[in-house]
């Protein structure tokens, strides 16, 4: 029983913690289990929360973070989710700041000084950099209140999205504990750790807690059902037809998702014949067109984004009425996320999978193209090596730019079965292969300084970027050279890195400037030096084992498209491991089984009466 002395403590303590929320955030209170976690990782405990899409994770560390003294260091992959969050912080006057991975070293440097000397209250880091010998040797100056993991179901191997990078995260626990500012100051015990998750099994909920060293189990989850969420399967073999009923039918924001870049560039063109406002979105975009069209549908100047699963995490959009998978995703944990970025304003709301039979035969060849052969594995490995012309004991720590369809053009292979065995080479350690970098915006003067002086017909926002950029970068006229878009925006004069993306880009069109705008370009690094192909060891961890996963996973999607006696809602729940669900009743499931059936809620009790009528034999 709490004495009053704690009692009184944990009233002052939640008080402040309420008048954070409101100060900063506007609420009167707490939603579902955030009170819950926010004491628990205040009172010093490793916690773990589970809470579904637009359940409010993010209030959960910011709340504490400010509440506590030092810095609260959140991992997290989505650099654009980082980035968006930082700035909304920013607005709020909340001291916030981000690492990632196409920043430059002076600019890591100055934030993580920051964050040393209290300039900064939350830091979100990319776990790739989390290894680095400049993180770490910082990170032992710094005064960490806890550590917040977002997106934990990356570290778990039986997770959908396993990312090697997050298995760094239990090293830093352990460097933090002993760091130099600790000892200086006299602090003991462990640093606590938050971990959140919107998607994770009971297996992978278990795992989390392992693989971040939690002193003991502590979970609190929310229910995942989405009363204001209709789960629908639709059975059609015209999917484009359907698309455009539904999307007639339905009012309002939505969203399409496909599996290529390709289909998102023909639906959208397809649907905007069709009378439809729509863009498309997907990784290949260079960074401003990716924030110029997330705005455009976030405002609602267009309504429908059709888009690979690079969209999505982190939107802040609540009134997205449609969700609609044109194909099926790899997991039920792909698809739980995706479909939740739905109705998160609680207003009635659609998640709808267009399904038809060669949508089988598509999910079991992603087995095969997802794991190919070891043999071919090998291959791909010897022809990297043929490719960059690195010899047998040497590479090592080498990085490369990789150009895949070149790469596959010269050894005639598939993009697909290819980036598999990257992946999988990858997890086996003998190389990091990051699909992911920025590479920043490059701009060259393909003519000459005295050339340049005698144009006269640039409008003055051209002048003004020209001369922003003579006086911001030195050897544009020999070489190309990174820049910051935001930085020479402010430098011209003008609103916004739109305005200098486009002033380039014409200046480009007119040779005047020879402009790169900021891509992503994989890089493969080698973090062993080259072995010959046939000594390549492909662990059952790697290779097996996770194939056994993903298997498992694929018949798990099939079996929720093709069962259509048990409502959706409640198969989604069960396999998040939510057995006392009940019947949504809005599902198409529910609908054709409305005036037909007992629900299960009906049967059950009848069932079970059968049962023990029968239990004496």
């Amino acid at each position: 029983m709490k004495t009053s002395d704690q009692q009184k403590k944990n009233s002052q303590q939640t008080d402040v913690f309420l008048s954070i929320l409101k100060r900063y955030w506007g609420f009167d209170n707490f939603r579902g289990v955030q009170r819950d976690i926010i004491e628990s990782i205040a009172a010093g405990r490793d916690t773990l929360g589970l809470m579904p899409t637009g359940g409010g994770k993010s209030i959960t560390f910011q709340v504490p973070a400010l509440a506590m003294e030092g810095v609260c260091i959140v991992i997290t992959p989505l650099i654009a989710l980082m980035k968006d969050q930082v700035a909304h912080l920013r607005k709020r006057n909340i001291k916030a700041a981000a690492i990632y991975t196409s920043m430059s070293r002076d600019d890591i440097i100055q934030t993580l000084e920051n964050a040393i000397f209290g300039g900064i209250k939350i830091l979100y880091v990319s776990p790739e950099r989390l290894g680095s010998e400049l993180f770490q040797k910082k990170l032992g100056h710094m005064h960490v209140s806890f550590i917040t993991v977002d997106e934990a179901h990356c570290i778990s191997q039986w997770g959908y999205d396993f990312r090697p990078a997050y298995l760094e995260i239990a090293k830093i626990r352990k460097l933090l504990d002993n760091s130099l500012y600790r000892r200086e100051h006299g602090e003991t015990g462990p640093i606590p750790i938050l971990a959140l998750t919107a998607t994770a099994t009971p297996r992978v909920v278990e795992d989390i807690q392992q693989q971040l060293l939690f002193a003991q189990n502590n979970v609190f989850s929310m229910s995942f059902e989405r009363k204001n969420l209709a789960y629908v399967v639709r059975k059609t073999d015209d999917k484009l037809g359907q698309l455009t009923h539904i999307l007639t039918m339905v009012e309002g924001c939505a969203i399409v998702y496909v599996r290529s870049r390709r289909k998102t560039r023909e639906i959208s063109d397809y649907l905007i014949k069709q009378g439809f406002s729509a863009l498309s979105y997907h990784a290949g975009l260079d960074s401003v067109s990716r924030d110029e069209r997330q705005h455009e549908w976030h405002d609602d100047r267009v309504r429908i984004m059709v888009a690979t699963n690079a969209f999505g995490m982190g939107i802040d959009k609540p009134d997205v009425r449609l969700v609609i998978h044109m194909d099926c995703p790899d997991s039920l944990e792909a698809y739980f996320q995706e479909a939740g970025r739905a109705g998160r304003d609680g207003q009635k709301s659609y998640a709808v999978l267009l399904y038809n039979g060669s949508d089988q035969h598509k999910l079991n060849k992603r087995i095969a193209d997802t794991f190919p052969e070891k043999d071919y594995i090998r291959r791909v490995y010897d022809s990297l090596a043929y490719f960059y012309q690195i010899g047998v004991g040497s590479g090592y720590g080498h990085a490369f730019q990789f150009n895949i369809d070149l790469f596959c053009h010269n050894f005639r292979l598939f993009p697909i079965q290819v980036h598999s065995a990257l992946m999988i080479l990858m997890r086996a350690g003998y190389i990091d292969y990051d699909e992911e970098h920025d590479a920043q915006a490059r701009v060259h003067f393909p003519i000459s300084r005295d050339k340049l002086y005698l144009l006269d017909h640039l409008s003055p926002n051209e002048n003004n970027v020209i001369t922003a950029l003579l006086r911001n970068y030195g050897g544009l006229f020999t070489d190309y050279c990174y820049i910051d878009l935001p930085y020479l925006a402010k430098q011209a004069g003008l609103e916004s890195q739109q305005q200098v993306y486009m002033i380039l880009k014409n200046l480009n069109a007119r040779h005047i400037v020879s402009f790169i705008p900021q891509q992503k370009i994989p890089y493969i690094t080698y973090t062993q030096s080259r072995e010959d192909g046939d000594r390549i060891i492909i662990p059952p961890s790697v290779y097996e084992e996770r194939k056994a996963q993903f298997t498992e996973r694929i018949a798990h999607v099939l079996r929720y498209a093709n069962d259509d006696s048990i409502c959706r809602s409640r198969q989604l729940l069960r396999y998040f491991g939510e057995e006392r669900s009940v019947d949504c009743g809005q599902c198409d499931v529910c609908l054709s089984h409305k005036g037909d059936h007992l629900s299960e809620n009906q049967l059950s009790p009848i069932r079970q009466r059968i049962l023990d009528l029968l239990s004496d034999k």
